[in-house]
């Protein structure tokens, strides 16, 4: 039975993307948009942890190492390729549950539902207490999104100019943050924070 304190609530560890923006750990968060996937990258550059990738068996596009090498070293990932949809949440849910990869990506056709994305919760809490690490789950989903229940979701865009790299990232939902979005570059191999300014859609507000 938990009982009440007067002690403060520790504060949840995060991952820093840029100066202000942060995931918390061991809690499932949701990319999209035409950029999720170098959003991804940007996330899996912020350490040096091996990162498992799943991936539909039948999607024809790949990740090309060239691209890749702008964010990490390729030989970091490990990809898995299920051969049915059904399988791309079972082999999330597992190895979270394992508890021995850091940063777990699994590219979706659509948004799960909330039973799907509870279990990967629970999941990923048992694996951290069971290897002793902090881990990321990251649910990549096509055009805005919507898996319910998530600790929150991006939506990433190219906005590049002038021979440039720029990208339009917005928090469209987080349980302990407003909506915000940011203007981004990619120097000196990390991300960085161009100009805040307004997100483009109204507030997330459905009940997940």
């Amino acid at each position: 039975m938990t009982t009440l304190t007067r002690k403060p609530l520790k504060p949840a560890s995060t991952l820093q993307i840029a100066q202000g923006i942060n995931l918390p750990y061991d809690r499932a968060h949701e990319l999209c948009g035409p950029s999720r996937r170098s959003l991804a990258l940007m996330i899996a550059s912020r350490s040096d942890a091996p990162v498992l990738w799943i991936k539909p068996d039948w999607h024809p596009d790949e990740l090309n190492p060239q691209g890749v090498v702008r964010f990490l070293n390729p030989g970091r990932i490990t990809f898995v390729r299920p051969k049915r949809a059904e399988d791309i949440l079972w082999c999330m849910e597992e190895s979270l549950r394992a508890g021995c990869v850091p940063l777990v990506i699994a590219e979706c056709d659509k948004p799960p539902a909330l039973t799907p994305v509870r279990r990967l919760h629970l999941a990923t809490q048992s694996g951290a207490e069971l290897g002793k690490i902090k881990i990321l789950p990251l649910l990549l989903t096509q055009g805005d999104g919507g898996a319910q229940g998530i600790e929150t979701r991006w939506h990433m865009a190219p906005r590049h100019e002038q021979g440039q790299n720029r990208w339009l990232l917005q928090r469209r939902r987080a349980r302990m943050a407003p909506p915000a979005a940011w203007t981004l570059g990619w120097e000196n191999k990390q991300p960085r924070i161009l100009t805040e300014t307004a997100p483009d859609i109204a507030p997330d507000i459905a009940a997940e």
